[in-house]
């Protein structure tokens, strides 16, 4: 892997991780995906919180009755614990599992990005496989936008990891890995959502720039998200733009596939790069 320090960093959203039917985790999409992680990879997992609120549904009976924000944090601090023991409980027992939770200054500071990035490149070595999640049984809102605006009157900028497509995109550019995939219920970008036919297969260009631009342009034919606190299609393209910048490869498919035939380009996906 010339030029690269990892070979995968994945993303899965918290909506391919639930089976709505049953109002409960999706057992055959972690079983199958954590089946296929091995050294190498960086699994970077959303669905604490929703998992967390089914959960405890399951063994009350009932719904937490505090406001928002507090139930967000109690649900994400009882799903954390569900979803790395299914984690756990189907990756290869020859691998080491390693849960790490992230907020926005790992990716603001240097000194934390240093750390960060040392602690993910000594995983392969040592046979483990990082699963990462952003920490949101104590990263209060309020608290997380005062942090944001100081750094951003500081630096002039600020990395918000507002959700797990950012965080996963930012874990990305700083282990420089050859793949980014990014896993929904959805086969990739689409020009109309509406018509199934208008998938986009592949977006490339003759140069960096011309690719950025074509991601800016498909950016247009984006509107809207699947869910309450997702920032949907537009802002996935937004996020993808900087691993782009480091010759990283970018895949946006469906979660139903394995990521063998993803990789393999065996199944429809949405794949960004020269």
């Amino acid at each position: 892997m010339a030029n690269f320090d990892i070979e995968l960093v994945g993303k899965i959203g918290s909506m391919a991780l639930i089976n709505r039917e049953y109002q409960d985790i999706n057992y055959n999409i972690i079983a199958r995906l954590s089946r296929e992680l091995k050294p190498g990879y960086i699994w970077v997992t959303s669905g604490a919180t929703e998992i967390g609120r089914l959960d405890y549904i399951k063994r009350t009976g009932k719904p937490l009755d505090g406001n928002d924000d507090d139930n967000k944090t109690d649900y994400a601090a009882q799903g954390q614990s569900v979803l790395m023991q299914t984690y756990r409980q189907f990756i290869d027992n020859n691998y080491s599992v390693r849960q790490i939770l992230v907020e926005h200054q790992h990716f603001n500071d240097e000194e934390k990005r240093k750390h960060l990035f040392e602690m993910l490149t000594r995983c392969p070595k040592q046979n483990a496989i990082p699963i990462v999640n952003y920490n949101d049984a104590i990263c209060s809102e309020e608290n997380r936008k005062w942090e944001i605006s100081k750094i951003k009157e500081k630096q002039g900028r600020a990395i918000e990891c507002i959700d797990n497509d950012e965080t996963a995109s930012q874990i990305a550019c700083i282990v420089k890995c050859k793949t980014l995939l990014i896993l929904s219920t959805l086969d990739g970008i689409y020009k109309d959502i509406s018509d199934s036919n208008s998938l986009v297969e592949k977006v490339s260009g003759k140069d960096l720039y011309e690719l950025l631009d074509n991601v800016a342009e498909l950016q247009n034919h984006c509107y809207g998200s699947n869910r309450q606190g997702s920032h949907g299609a537009k802002a996935k393209l937004e996020y993808i733009k900087e691993p782009l910048k480091n010759g990283t490869k970018v895949i946006i498919a469906n979660s139903k596939y394995s990521i063998n035939d993803i990789l393999k380009g065996n199944v429809k996906s949405t794949v960004f790069g020269l």
